[in-house]
C-alpha cells in the first residue's frame, strides 16, 4: 500500500509558492471542458477578485505537449491553485489549461487534491461544468448535483434547478470525480452545471456568467462581470451565422434520448 500512494506522489510535481493560512476552505474547480464553462468562471473569479497562487502541478498524466507562451518560450503544462482570504471563509480557486489524459491519472489527481485540500481545513468543494446541447442556449438553464442532499439544496435557487437526472449522462473527468471522491472522505461537493453548445470551440460565456454571479451573491466576492457583458454580445450577434456553418460539418453529439441534452467533463 505504502509503496502504491508513494508511484502515486511520484506521478506529480508540487510545488509550494506559499504556506498561507488557510480556514474553512471551500474549493472551487474550473478546469477545460464543455464549452470551457467551468475554466471561463474560475480563471474570471481569479483575476476579478485578485486570488494569489500558492500551488504549482505538473505530472505525466497530463498531456504530452507543451505550450509557447508570451515570451516565445515553451512550458509543461501544469494546474494551478490560488487562494483568497473573505472574512473568516478562504477559498481557493483550481484551474489551468489542462486535464488528466486518462482515467488512472484522473483517479490519482483527484485524490492529490483532496489530500491538499484536507490540508487546508477544506471544508466544501464546488465544481462547475457544462451540459453540451446539439443547439446553441439563449439563455442556459443552471443545474446542479452532488453528494449529499443538504449541499444540493443549499446552492439550489429559482435559478438553479435540482431535476437534473434523465437531463445528463456520466459527468466526466474531475468536476465528476472530485464529487465521488470527496464523498468517500466525507466531504460536502456540488457541482453547477451550465447548458453550452457542443462544439468544442464553443465558449460557454453566457452560462459560465450566469454561475460566477450565483457563487459572488453567495459569497460576497463582490466580482464584477460587466466585463464578460461585451464578450457575450459580440459572440451573441454571430453565433447564429456560426452554429449553422459549423453543423455542415461537424459530427452529431451523442445525446441522452429522453432530453437531447449530454455531458462531456
Amino acid at each position: 500500500m505504502e509503496n502504491g500512494e508513494e508511484n502515486i506522489r511520484k506521478m506529480f510535481k508540487i510545488k509550494r509558492l506559499e504556506k498561507p493560512k488557510l480556514n474553512n476552505t471551500i474549493l472551487i474547480e474550473g478546469l477545460p471542458g464543455m464549452g470551457n464553462v467551468g475554466k471561463i468562471a474560475v480563471d474570471f473569479m481569479i483575476e476579478s477578485i485578485k486570488a494569489k497562487k500558492f500551488i504549482e502541478i505538473k505530472s505525466n498524466s497530463f498531456p504530452n505537449s507543451v505550450f509557447v507562451n508570451e515570451q516565445n518560450l515553451i512550458e509543461l503544462p501544469k494546474i494551478e491553485l490560488f487562494y483568497k482570504n473573505v472574512k473568516n471563509q478562504s477559498f481557493v480557486f483550481l484551474g489551468g489549461d489542462v486535464q488528466p489524459m486518462d482515467e488512472n491519472g484522473c483517479y490519482n489527481f483527484c485524490e492529490e487534491i483532496l489530500n491538499l485540500f484536507e490540508e487546508m481545513d477544506g471544508k466544501e468543494v464546488i465544481t462547475i461544468g457544462g451540459i453540451g446541447l446539439p443547439n446553441i442556449p439563449e439563455n442556459p438553464k443552471i443545474f446542479t448535483t452532488g453528494n449529499d442532499k443538504d449541499i444540493v439544496k443549499k446552492y439550489k435557487t429559482k435559478h438553479i434547478t435540482n431535476n437534473i437526472y434523465g437531463v445528463v449522462g456520466p459527468i466526466v473527468g474531475v468536476s465528476g470525480l472530485l464529487l465521488g471522491l470527496s464523498k468517500e472522505r466525507n466531504i460536502p461537493a456540488v457541482s453547477l452545471l451550465a447548458e453550452t453548445f457542443s462544439h468544442p470551440s464553443y465558449l460557454g460565456l453566457k452560462g459560465a456568467k450566469k454561475i460566477i454571479e450565483t457563487l459572488s451573491n453567495m459569497f460576497k466576492l463582490n466580482v464584477d462581470t460587466s466585463d464578460l457583458d461585451g464578450e457575450i454580445e459580440e459572440i451573441s450577434s454571430e453565433e447564429k451565422n456560426i452554429s449553422k456553418e459549423l453543423k455542415k460539418f461537424i459530427p452529431k453529439l451523442p445525446v441522452n434520448s429522453e432530453s437531447g441534452t449530454s455531458y462531456i467533463g
